[in-house]
C-alpha cells in the first residue's frame, strides 16, 4: 500500500482528544499534521506538502486549490454548495463531505413537519396561547398520515432514513433519484432519473413532498411554478435540503392561493430570513431556523466517515459522499 505524502487537519475540527487519536491511528503509518487556519505561514508550509486536506468548513480555499500536491480534500460539512465549483473538478480533486452524520434527526425533522401539518398543530398552539378550546370547522383538514403518500425526492443519506419512519406510520413512500438502484428498505416504488423517469410523477402523487436533494445548477428551483402545480391541492412540502431548490415566490403564490395545503422549511433564501420577508406571513407555512436538533454521536460519525474514506483512498476504491460534476454550483464562484 503506497504512503500518503501527508495528511493536513485543520485545527478547527471540533473533535475531542479520543476522535483525533482515532484519526491519527487511520493515518499511520502515513505522515499527518494539523494546521492552524489562522497561522499563514504555518498553515502554507503544511499545504505545499500535503495530498489529503481535512477542513472544518463546506469551503475549499484558493491555497488549498493552488497546493501543488493535494489530490483529495474531505471538508467536514453536509452541504458542500461552496465546493461544488468548476474550477475545483477542472483542478481534478477528489472531493469528500461529511453527508450522512445527521441523517437521522433530518428524518426526524420531515416526520415533525409532517405531524404538525396532519394534526394542524399550528392553529391548536395558537389556540391555547388564546385560551380558546379549538373546535367545529376549525379543525377540519385533520388527517392522520395512515394511508397517505409520501413523496421524497433524494434517496441519499436522509431519504434512506426517512422512508422505515414514513412506513413505520403505514404511509405509501415513493421516492426519486438520479440514480438507477434498488429501492431502499421502505420505499415502494423508485422512479429515476437515469431511467427517464419524470419527477411530476412523484409529485402528483404525493400528499406529503419531501424534498431531501442537494443543490446543484440541476436543482435550482427544482419546484417552481410548473412543477407546483402538479401538487395535489391538498399537498404539503417539506424542504430539508437548501433554500434555492424552491422558487419562493412561486412557493408563497401557491400558499397564500391555497393552491397548495401548506409548507415545512428548515431552510429558506436568504437564511437568516428578513423579519419583513414575506414568506413569514404566508398562509400555512412552518420554518424552522435550518436548526435540526444534532444526533449524539454526530462526531463520532464525522470521524468514521472519513477513517473509511481514507481507507477508500489508499485502495483506490470509490469514496464516501464524492462529490461529481453532476453537483456543479456555479453560484459558488460568483
Amino acid at each position: 500500500m503506497p504512503q500518503t505524502r501527508l495528511i493536513a487537519f485543520e485545527s478547527g475540527l471540533p473533535f475531542a482528544e479520543p476522535l483525533w487519536r482515532k484519526l491519527f491511528a487511520a493515518a499511520a503509518p502515513d505522515r499527518y499534521q494539523v494546521f492552524d487556519r489562522a497561522n499563514d505561514k504555518q498553515r502554507a508550509e503544511v499545504l505545499a506538502q500535503a495530498e489529503i486536506v481535512v477542513v472544518a468548513g463546506d469551503t475549499i480555499d484558493n491555497d488549498i486549490l493552488d497546493a501543488p500536491h493535494v489530490k483529495w480534500v474531505h471538508c467536514d460539512h453536509a452541504g458542500l454548495n461552496n465546493s461544488a465549483r468548476k474550477d475545483v473538478f477542472d483542478r481534478g480533486l477528489i472531493v469528500t463531505g461529511s453527508a450522512g452524520r445527521s441523517a437521522p434527526a433530518l428524518a426526524e425533522h420531515a416526520m415533525l413537519f409532517c405531524l404538525a401539518f396532519a394534526a394542524r398543530l399550528p392553529a391548536i398552539i395558537d389556540a391555547q396561547r388564546q385560551h380558546r378550546w379549538l373546535g367545529g370547522s376549525e379543525l377540519s383538514g385533520l388527517s392522520a398520515l395512515y394511508g397517505k403518500t409520501m413523496g421524497i425526492i433524494g434517496l441519499g443519506h436522509t431519504g434512506r432514513e426517512l422512508a422505515p419512519r414514513a412506513k413505520a406510520f403505514g404511509m405509501h413512500v415513493v421516492g426519486y433519484r438520479r440514480r438507477n438502484a434498488p429501492a431502499p428498505v421502505g420505499v415502494d416504488r423508485v422512479y429515476c432519473a437515469e431511467n427517464g423517469d419524470d419527477i411530476g410523477a412523484v409529485i402528483e402523487q404525493s400528499d406529503y413532498l419531501i424534498l431531501l436533494v442537494n443543490l446543484s445548477d440541476t436543482t435550482r428551483n427544482l419546484l417552481n411554478r410548473q412543477t407546483i402545480s402538479l401538487m395535489k391541492p391538498s399537498a404539503f412540502v417539506v424542504n430539508l435540503s437548501r433554500g434555492e431548490v424552491i422558487d419562493q415566490d412561486a412557493l408563497i403564490a401557491a400558499l397564500n392561493d391555497h393552491r397548495i395545503a401548506g409548507a415545512g422549511l428548515d431552510v429558506t433564501v436568504p437564511e437568516p430570513l428578513p423579519a419583513g420577508h414575506p414568506l413569514w406571513d404566508a398562509a400555512n407555512v412552518m420554518i424552522t431556523p435550518h436548526s435540526s436538533p444534532p444526533v449524539a454521536d454526530r462526531r463520532e460519525r464525522s470521524v468514521g466517515i472519513i477513517i473509511e474514506n481514507l481507507r477508500r483512498y489508499r485502495l483506490g476504491q470509490p469514496m464516501l459522499n464524492q462529490l461529481t460534476r453532476a453537483d456543479i454550483w456555479t453560484a459558488a464562484e460568483r
